[in-house]
């Protein structure tokens, strides 16, 4: 009886290769491609316009020992599973795979791991398919005109400013943002204005009111004179308190994250730049060697701009917070997201792979910078589930004279998902107060201010920015903004990490 033939699995990382084939045991060989192993050639154009667009695709040259050994191993495998990664660039280098190993529609097998766990992988394995070509072409098509954009403009900036230098269909739109951005802080006009605040005591206890302006409207203080007017009016006859407003507002949870809110909460809570964040990402979803379990995947796939959680994902959540907190904490029924603009909602949000590994279970598994990024998602993921908070906001208007000061406090009196994940409210209580009351003016103070401009983009900022423009995909935004400082366009802030356009930047634009 002939020996049963070893399937072949190929992936695009070793560290993805050794955590799957944990999984799928000895009747399955899983290696790394190590990314793309054809491409257009690098010195030409490679693309034939006049003819329908055609690309001419070689193997990478420095890539021959891989694509050897991958050949070797898909002609003695029986089948051949393509499992790069879920997303259009994965579904490409998969259908080159094919086309370069030379595979057999019968024999090449396409399958995709949303989350690296044992349960994900064998099911998947269970269930391939074929290879999706509407995103191969969709990947062609960005590919193709990125060469031609590159190609075309390229030359013209070697000819008139330097060589070496690139133009592209999204670095140059990107470069053009943080250059415009820096045109409009050089001509911005500072207008003058003053903050006016003065104490007054209730009886209770004094508390510092901020001017708002009139009964009628809204004031702006523009000088010096004003604010003096202003407080020798207020000075000259006690406050009365002309209203208390009280009342409570629901605070929901954020959605989970896609690629570019981690990307931005990822830099304004750990620093992390864009590139950092997602080099981080990649090994918790790829796997962490944990005492006990393995390998294991303890993230879903970082590139997606899906805010939509398994049913799977959605029960184990849920469980886990009336587990942990209790059932004041679970809503009714789960929580869903809408996501914004076109997502192309093809996996789900960023979560963790299983409620029960919380940050503290395995942070000793984990470097600093993974810890602070697993637990970023992880109490991301799980306040997305939860009950909102509950916020209490007391506001007092203070008149005297005919202005008006205005004194706002705000409790939290219930934290629902701030339980594990950062409200951004500080309690400031008021001391009780009722309408019609009278004050005493204990102090005044006035400060001179001026109009700042919009401020330059950090990395996160310009994420964003290209986000709202619908400019790039959630894969592409770290290497944009590398890219830029690469290629010398912009320079970062020593201090503040701003991305300010160099003068060659600001040329090229």
């Amino acid at each position: 009886m002939a020996k049963a033939k070893t399937d072949l699995v190929i992936v695009e990382s070793p560290a993805k290769a050794r955590t799957i084939e944990k999984y799928l045991g000895n009747h399955y060989q899983v290696v790394a491609s190590m990314g793309h192993l054809r491409d257009l050639p690098k010195s030409t154009m490679g693309v034939d316009i006049d003819g329908d667009f055609t690309p001419q695709y070689l193997p990478v040259k420095d890539r021959a020992d891989v694509i050897a050994d991958l050949k070797k191993r898909a002609k003695s495998a029986g089948t051949v599973y393509l499992a790069t990664d879920p997303d259009r660039e994965g579904e490409a280098i998969s259908w080159h795979l094919k086309e370069l190993l030379n595979l057999p529609d019968d024999k090449a097998k396409r399958v995709t791991f949303n989350e690296i766990t044992k349960k994900v992988v064998t099911e998947s394995i269970q269930h391939p398919r074929e290879i999706d070509q509407d995103l191969v072409d969709a990947q062609q098509a960005r590919r193709i005109l990125d060469r031609i954009v590159g190609y075309k403009l390229s030359p013209l900036l070697w000819r008139k400013v330097k060589p070496g230098l690139s133009a592209g269909r999204v670095q140059s739109v990107a470069t053009r943002i943080v250059v415009d951005r820096e045109n409009e802080i050089r001509a911005f006009q500072p207008q003058e204005y003053w903050l006016l605040d003065a104490l007054l005591d209730c009886g209770a206890g004094t508390f510092t009111a901020r001017f708002y302006g009139t009964a009628d409207k809204k004031m702006d203080v523009p000088d010096e004179a004003t604010a003096d007017k202003i407080i020798a009016a207020v000075s000259a006859e006690p406050f009365q308190i002309a209203s208390v407003k009280r009342g409570e507002k629901q605070r929901s949870p954020s959605p989970p994250f896609i690629t570019s809110t981690l990307q931005q909460e990822a830099s304004r809570r750990c620093g992390f730049a864009p590139k950092r964040t997602m080099r981080i990402a990649q090994a918790l979803y790829e796997g962490i060697e944990i005492p006990g379990r393995g390998p294991t995947g303890l993230i879903t796939y970082m590139r997606t701009d899906s805010l939509r959680l398994a049913p799977e994902a959605l029960e184990a959540s849920r469980a886990f917070i009336a587990n942990s907190f209790g059932g004041d904490y679970l809503p009714d029924r789960p929580n869903e997201y809408m996501p914004k603009g076109k997502a192309q909602d093809a996996h789900e949000a960023i979560r963790a792979t299983d409620p029960m590994l919380t940050p503290e279970s395995v942070k000793d598994y984990l470097t600093p910078e993974q810890y602070r990024l697993y637990e970023l998602i992880w109490s991301r993921f799980i306040a997305s589930q939860m009950r909102d908070a509950v916020v209490a906001r007391t506001n007092l208007l203070c008149s005297s004279s005919g202005y008006q000061m205005k004194q706002s406090g705000v409790v939290v009196t219930f934290d629902g998902w701030g339980r594990v994940y950062p409200l951004g409210i500080k309690d400031v209580t008021m001391e009780p107060a009722v309408k019609g009351e009278e004050l005493s003016i204990e102090n005044t103070i006035k400060e001179q201010k001026f109009t700042q401009p919009l401020p330059r983009y950090t990395e996160a900022g310009l994420v964003k920015a290209l986000e709202e423009k619908g400019i790039g995909r959630p894969s592409t935004y770290a290497t944009i903004i590398d890219t830029l400082s690469l290629r010398g366009y912009v320079d970062r802030g020593e201090e503040d990490k701003k991305l300010i356009p160099t003068k060659l930047g600001r040329l090229v634009n």
